[in-house]
């Protein structure tokens, strides 16, 4: 248990220090580059806490970045590096769109039906690389990064066929139901009942991970799939499942997104939401406890310099150069070693001298 905490409180404090060092690096890059360097500063740091809209913003970023972290953690933890969370979120978010367009309106149960749906689509895709994996070993990687302009564009495909808006002067679908639409929480705001969700998926995957023999079994095949076999843990389940977990996760996140934020379906690329989660996960150690943090860190670092780049001469790429920073400092196993050193080898030798004492 000792080792654990120590282990876990090390990790808090790279973390800590990888994000200080990314900040201290920006505010290098804009004191540089920036004729206003103090306004910019206060624009990028304080702007997203100055109006009631701006702090929505933040936790309407985030909703979406919550639900794909928890999808890759899912995957992550059962040593699936799979990407296909963003192609099951953008499909996810197309079925949703064709149910709230053509399904008939049953009050209180509407939006439910297309979350539903949403989520099973994303599973459905999901579970397309995970099979290949199960089955013939081929790499997961590969696979759903393929599968996920396969997604886009079939989605495109069934948009134009099912519910284009052919009076449109754009690519966008019909218009939503209004019973299918999530309910907003906080007037002024864009901030929705998928808030709400994203809450009680990040207590369900937690308390699945590690708190159930499925979620047991699915960690132990990523720590070591051989042993797993050997302890008579069916890994084709495992690496199966994983991936449609993550992928009715992850379309559940589009479904939220789409009927929270929109009242039409209108993208016509991937948006991205699925490649952030990566990046909140790497930022929460693959934990789901820690993926609200990191995803509110991402969501007021993106609203900070959207605000920064609007109100001074900053781009709002230097996000770009922070979060870069952040990831390959994190995921360099070298970065702090001796500092972790330093604390086991002072927690081994306090652990002598305090059962010493209790015998004395």
């Amino acid at each position: 248990m000792n080792k654990r905490n120590s282990s876990a409180r090390f990790e808090i404090i790279r973390t800590a220090v990888a994000v200080a060092i990314a900040m201290l690096v920006a505010v290098v890059i804009i004191f540089s580059v920036s004729e206003e360097p103090v306004n910019a500063l206060y624009n990028f740091i304080i702007g997203p806490f100055t109006s009631l809209r701006r702090i929505g913003n933040v936790i309407e970023m985030a909703c979406p970045f919550i639900f794909t972290a928890l999808a890759v953690c899912v995957m992550f933890q059962a040593n699936q590096f799979s990407m296909i969370a963003e192609g099951s979120f953008f499909f996810g978010a197309l079925c949703a769109a064709v149910a709230a367009i053509k399904l008939p309106e049953i009050t209180g149960l509407s939006p439910i039906i297309a979350l539903l749906i949403g989520t099973v689509a994303g599973g459905i895709l999901g579970a397309i690389p995970g099979f290949f994996k199960a089955k013939w070993k081929t790499d997961e990687f590969v696979i759903s990064l393929m599968l996920n302009y396969v997604a886009l564009y079939f989605s495109l495909y069934l948009m134009n066929l099912l519910i284009r808006d052919a009076s449109a002067g754009s690519k966008v679908s019909e218009k939503f139901q209004d019973s299918f639409q999530l309910i907003n929480l906080i007037p002024g705001t864009r901030v929705h009942m998928g808030v709400i969700l994203s809450i009680l998926m990040i207590i369900i995957v937690y308390v699945f991970l590690y708190h159930n023999r499925w979620g047991y079994q699915l960690r132990m095949a990523g720590c070591n799939i051989k042993f797993a076999q050997y302890s008579g843990i069916n890994t084709f389940a495992v690496i199966l499942g994983s991936q449609i977990i993550g992928g009715c996760i992850a379309g559940l996140g589009g479904a939220v997104e789409m009927l929270g934020i929109y009242n039409r379906f209108q993208w016509t690329s991937l948006p991205n939401y699925g490649f952030d989660g990566i990046t909140v996960a790497i930022i929460a150690k693959k934990s789901p406890k820690l993926v609200p943090i990191a995803a509110l860190f991402l969501a007021y670092l993106r609203i900070g310099a959207d605000i920064m780049s609007r109100s001074s001469d900053v781009p709002s790429e230097v996000i770009s150069v922070i979060q870069s920073l952040v990831i390959v400092l994190i995921a360099a196993n070298s970065f702090l070693s001796g500092f972790r050193h330093r604390m086991l080898v002072k927690e081994s030798m306090k652990k002598p001298m305090v059962e010493g004492g209790n015998e004395a």
